[in-house]
């Protein structure tokens, strides 16, 4: 037993003697003077450690320095470019005795860094490089001259070496004021430990931190194993984990987080994020992952099976809640800065999209992309569909207020400034399209968006038992913009199409339209005014329904003739076998003086003008019947054939009002009946009437009768 205890005693002895040896030999003040010598050499600024340094012995070795602060230069706010309440210092004991100071970690108790701009642009650690400088340049002109400073070592110098092993920090404070951008930011309650540091071996750091900019605050929080391999050529990461939090004067993100099981060069390894909070107005809950892996030169980054999860909802979504659902995958070249992106699937509520994406980064970035979807409903994706449903249900609110409502907003032209920074080529195709309640299929498009230039360089789509065809461009880089547009219509069933899209029934028939368009301005009213160009249409087998042009003509006769009417309850429509036209557009009027249209029973032409601004027309039909009335249900009017009779399309396009100019129709009878009578009296005479006077005369008498 006393052995036992001799040899347990041995070791104490040993340790107390050190520590006495240390206390009573070593007075840790004499490293003062080396400390503030050497910041003042390495920084150009005054070092202050108050009060004296003091040995600690528990948990470890080492020694505490008081409040310490390095000096701002002159000419800033804050006093100090660096301030420490308390800094502990853990040292190796043995190495002591041979004037070496190996320091195992540093700790940093309320330390605070100050950066400070000046309105003028002076940084204050500009002292810092301007020291470094002055330091460069001192050694290359005493170079030659070292013997004297090894001398002024021996003599007054101390011959103490110091090493540094690492630094804990807790409850720092980063504060970043630049007069001259008018920004503010600070970082507090700023913390970093690494415990159980050591090469080829796993340590494990924490981290956290508050701060705000201006108006905005964010917080975030971390820890990471890591294992730094001999040499430093390579490390790696695991149990990798990232919190955060943001809130400003309209978005509230209460928690952002990436995790990461590991990270190593050259290997898979997979990533987990989510996003939860608000921003402008809109709920967000998003989550995914991905596989990540980044070669060693750090020259590649791919994400393969990269996965998003999200939930958005808001008024200003057109459908909330929203679900988006993508799977896809990402590479990104470095070295080239080419970004690639394979979309295998992104859908939001009923949309479904796949496609490509390339990015080449540069000042103006170049984008590729190829997008399909195998069906698009616009209006049900922008809720245009229930709109319409309320705005046709009746209102009993304040006509007031209606009134209110209803009055138009000012008209802006909208700000294109953003295309300037494009360069987009793209393609897109879908299967079935929906938009404004016209139906399509098989639509193809492609289009280029370059430096505020964007051209629709081909677009094709059936519809309607048809196809469309078209090419357009738009020229953004002055205001109010201006564009061009070219457009072919080929076999298209013109009723359902204007049923769909504007609820109108007027027009039937298969339709060939061509249109050749330009403008100036997309202001709504700015762009009819400025709209000009023509459009060329050409319908076979149709019909115009809410007239019958025989039954007009055969009513209004039957009034002139003082006859009872027959047939009323005929059908209001003029069937057409062909009917062609041209539309001028200039100023917000649509002209034409072509209009033709025939059937077996009439000949129509039509001109005159409507009014797009104010939707009036005014418009004048001459139709001649060249057939029997009675394939329009009526009886025939013999004596009306080869009269042309003006019908005359007036007011509102909601409620257009018909009008017959008969006034015409009696002239022409007029002298259909002169006709007939000059030729019945020469039969009686048994020659023709040579007196032109006399022929005058019986002209005259016959005319006044129908005037």
């Amino acid at each position: 037993m006393k052995k036992i205890a001799l040899v347990l005693a041995i070791p104490i002895v040993v340790i107390i003697a050190a520590i006495l040896a240390l206390v009573l030999l070593v007075n840790p003040n004499q490293f003062k003077p080396l400390i503030v010598e050497q910041a003042k050499q390495q920084t150009g600024l005054d070092l202050v450690i108050e009060g004296d340094i003091d040995w600690q012995f528990f948990p470890s070795v080492g020694f505490t320095l008081g409040k310490t602060e390095l000096k701002n230069p002159q000419g800033f706010n804050q006093p100090n470019l660096f301030k420490v309440e308390q800094v502990g210092i853990d040292v190796s004991v043995m190495p002591l005795f041979s004037q070496q100071l190996e320091i195992g970690n540093v700790t940093l108790d309320g330390a605070e860094f100050y950066i400070e701009t000046r309105k003028d642009g002076v940084k204050n650690l500009d002292a810092l490089a301007q020291n470094q400088d002055k330091q460069t340049q001192t050694k290359q002109d005493e170079a030659p001259v070292s013997a004297p400073a090894s001398e002024a070592n021996a003599q007054g110098s101390s011959p103490w070496t110091i090493s540094l092993a690492g630094v804990s920090i807790t409850n720092a404070l980063l504060d970043i004021q630049d007069d001259k951008a008018g920004t503010h930011t600070k970082l507090y309650d700023v913390s970093l430990t690494l415990t159980e540091f050591a090469l080829d071996a796993w340590s494990k750091a924490d981290f956290a931190m508050k701060g705000e900019t201006n108006q905005q605050k964010f917080a975030a929080q971390g820890s990471a194993e890591l294992k730094l391999a001999t040499g430093f050529t390579q490390y790696e990461l695991k149990n990798i984990s990232f919190d955060a939090s943001y809130s400003d004067a309209s978005n509230k993100i209460d928690s952002a987080s990436i995790q990461l099981d590991t990270f190593a060069f050259d290997q898979v390894n997979n990533l987990k994020y989510a996003v939860k909070g608000t921003a402008a107005d809109l709920a967000l809950d998003l989550k995914g992952g991905a596989q990540l892996t980044v070669d060693k030169a750090i020259s590649k980054v791919t994400m393969k099976q990269l996965a998003l999860d999200a939930t958005l909802e808001g008024a200003a979504l057109p459908q909330s809640p929203m679900k988006i659902d993508m799977a896809s995958d990402l590479s990104f070249d470095l070295t080239k800065s080419h970004l690639s992106f394979v979309l295998e699937k992104l859908t939001a509520n009923a949309l479904q999209f796949d496609g490509k994406l390339d990015v080449t980064l540069a000042d103006i970035p170049k984008i590729v992309f190829n997008l399909h979807s195998p069906e698009i409903d616009v209006d049900a994706f922008l809720g245009l569909e229930t709109t319409e449903k309320a705005q046709s249900s009746p209102s009993t609110g304040d006509s007031n207020q209606q009134a209110k409502a209803s009055a138009p907003a000012k008209e802006q032209e909208p700000d294109l400034s953003a295309l300037k920074t494009l360069d987009v080529n793209g393609a897109i195709t879908i299967d079935k399209f929906k938009a404004g309640n016209a139906k399509m299929q098989n639509v193809a498009a492609k289009f280029s968006v370059n430096r505020g230039v964007v051209k629709l360089s081909s677009f094709s789509s059936n519809l309607y038992d048809g196809s469309i065809k078209a090419t357009a461009t738009l020229d953004a880089r002055k205001s109010p913009a201006t564009y061009s547009a070219k457009k072919q219509i080929k076999g298209v069933k013109v009723l359902p199409l204007l049923i769909d899209v504007a609820q109108v029934d007027k027009l039937e028939g298969t339709g060939n339209i061509d249109v050749d368009v330009t403008g100036k301005g997309l202001a709504p009213t700015t762009m009819k005014k400025n709209l000009a160009g023509t459009i060329k249409i050409n319908f076979a087998d149709g019909a115009v329904n809410g007239i019958n042009v025989a039954q007009l003509i055969r009513e209004n006769y039957a009034k002139f003739k003082g006859q009872s009417l027959e047939g009323q309850d005929q059908v209001k429509k003029t069937d057409f076998s062909a009917m062609t036209a041209t539309l001028n557009l200039k100023n917000g009027v649509v002209s034409t003086n072509n209009l033709h249209a025939q059937s077996p029973l009439l000949r129509v032409r039509g001109e005159g003008s409507a009014n797009y601004l104010n939707e009036t027309a005014d418009f004048t039909i001459s139709t001649s019947i060249v057939g029997s009335l009675e394939g329009q249900g009526g009886k025939d009017i013999d004596e009306l054939k080869d009269i042309t009779i003006p019908v005359n399309i007036s007011g509102k396009w909601s409620d257009p009002k018909f009008k017959l100019v008969f006034d015409d129709v009696l002239k022409q009878k007029a002298q259909k009946e002169i006709d007939r009578g000059l030729e019945k009296l020469d039969e009686k005479l048994g020659e023709k009437i040579k007196d032109e006077k006399t022929k005058e005369a019986i002209n005259g008498l016959l005319k006044g009768l129908f005037n």
